[in-house]
């Protein structure tokens, strides 16, 4: 079967797998916050001395909306929001600082957005020194966050390296002004040359940029341009997303252009593609689905060790079980459950400071859960798991390996007496690798759409 059938085939709805189970399979009848505070306490105990924890803090203004994004955010231009939104960051952490008992360990911080840098420099300050006056870092601590390049000042730069961040992405998208317009994402190639210098001046040692393929009026030449641009600016780690069109979620945001504008199946994969190939030629590694990197970076020597870890904050090194969501719609995981915000800004802010905790959803795994989640984990970061003769027992498992029979004709996975192992050719087909083992999906396929497609 030649590639474009193959795409045809597989280029379905499908997760992410940023968790198991899925938002949409958070099972509510099992859920209660009591319960999730349990499980937080029982991953403390176990995480903290060891690993540490994982903080992810959502900062969800925007001065105005990019058309292509699919993240939870609020567009203001009014930034008398700050002050009041830190505020209940702060309380909502020093809820869960009582619970822990003892000082966390934090081995990772990821500001996200919406716009980290609409923030001042100095409201920027308060947060983080507030969050670091309940907590220590932990010796292998690595901090980063998300920036939009022009409203990135060298005096944010320089507050939250003096602070302890080393880590810093720039959204870069495209760097075509046609596809820039299309997803009302101006920003020059100039400006990204700036902040990319400022920042390694100041001593960043990790900078990563996110682009995309298969966004409006996208066409393959642009995509070499931008490559080409990018691996002359050398940033030591590449995400290189997936368009994900998903207006029956995100609104009228993603119908800012027309679905004809948009690159289909074989046309959209070659640009990404194209894209890979000249990464590879420039000396950067595929690390897990989307990502790159160079051998001095960080994450590719955690691939390379088998280290690599995926939660809500996508890759990271940072084995970290438990993850702090701080914020407006931010998902925390305690390995054993999930919990998820409020979405919207003053429901938030007004549980938060109310006393309550925020929550309004979440999901408590049960053993099958967290079966399926530990080898689902392992394809998505290794690319191979594997199981002992107990588990082989599992009717679970045994179900979920009958469903690779497909991916296994079509050269996409090795299946081993007690293991699986994704092929080259099915890198590109993860996501439907992965499926077979959400018995969570097979049970309740969807009869609306919920996913991207995963090609």
């Amino acid at each position: 079967m030649n590639i474009s059938a193959l795409i045809e085939k597989y280029n379905v709805p499908g997760p992410r797998y940023t968790s198991y189970p899925t938002v949409p399979y958070w099972d509510p009848a099992t859920f209660t916050t009591a319960a999730w505070l349990e499980t937080l306490a029982r991953c403390f105990a176990q995480s903290n001395a060891g690993d540490g924890i994982s903080v992810y803090i959502h900062l969800p203004f925007c001065s105005s909306l990019c058309t292509f994004c699919g993240c939870t955010k609020r567009i203001t231009r009014k930034h008398e929001v700050e002050e009041p939104y830190v505020e209940a960051l702060l309380k909502e952490w020093r809820h869960y600082c009582e619970v822990f008992g003892t000082t966390p360990r934090i081995r990772e911080i990821h500001l996200g957005g919406g716009t980290p840098t609409f923030f001042s420099p100095a409201n920027l300050r308060v947060l983080i020194e507030g969050l670091l006056e309940r907590a220590d870092p932990h010796p292998a601590y690595e901090w980063g966050f998300e920036a939009h390049p022009n409203s990135t000042s060298e005096e944010h730069l320089d507050v939250l390296r003096e602070l302890g961040f080393t880590r810093l992405s720039l959204g870069v998208q495209d760097f075509d002004p046609e596809v820039q317009q299309a997803i009302h994402r101006i920003q020059p190639y100039e400006t990204v040359v700036q902040v990319t210098a400022q920042a390694r001046a100041l001593g960043y040692n990790s900078i990563n940029y996110d682009l995309v393929f298969g966004l409006p009026r996208q066409k393959l030449a642009a995509v070499r341009d931008t490559v080409g641009r990018v691996i002359g600016l050398r940033p030591d780690r590449i995400a290189f997303y997936s368009y994900a069109h998903v207006p029956w979620i995100r609104g009228l945001g993603q119908r800012g252009f027309s679905e004809a504008d948009l690159p289909k199946d074989a046309e959209k994969r070659e640009l990404y593609e194209t894209g890979r190939a000249m990464l590879e030629a420039a000396g950067y590694r595929e690390i897990g689905m989307d990502h790159f990197a160079l051998a001095s970076d960080s994450l590719c020597q955690a691939a390379e060790r088998g280290e690599l870890h995926r939660n809500f904050m996508g890759y990271t090194r940072a084995t970290t079980r438990l993850m702090i969501g701080l914020g407006m719609s931010a998902i925390g995981d305690t390995w054993y459950g999930f919990a998820q915000n409020e979405k919207k800004v003053e429901d938030y802010e007004r549980r938060v400071m109310a006393g309550e905790w925020p929550v309004f959803r979440g999901h408590i795994l049960d053993p099958e859960d967290l079966l399926l989640r530990r080898h689902i984990l392992d394809l998505m970061c290794r690319l191979h798991t594997e199981w002992n003769d107990e588990q082989a027992a599992d009717p679970v498992l045994a179900a979920a390996l009958g469903r690779l029979d497909e991916v296994v004709a079509d050269g996409f996975v090795v299946r081993g007496d007690r293991s699986v192992s994704v092929t080259e050719p099915g890198r590109a087909f993860l996501r439907n690798i992965c499926m077979a083992f959400d018995a969570r999906l097979w049970r309740h396929v969807p009869e609306t759409r919920l996913f991207s497609q995963t090609i």
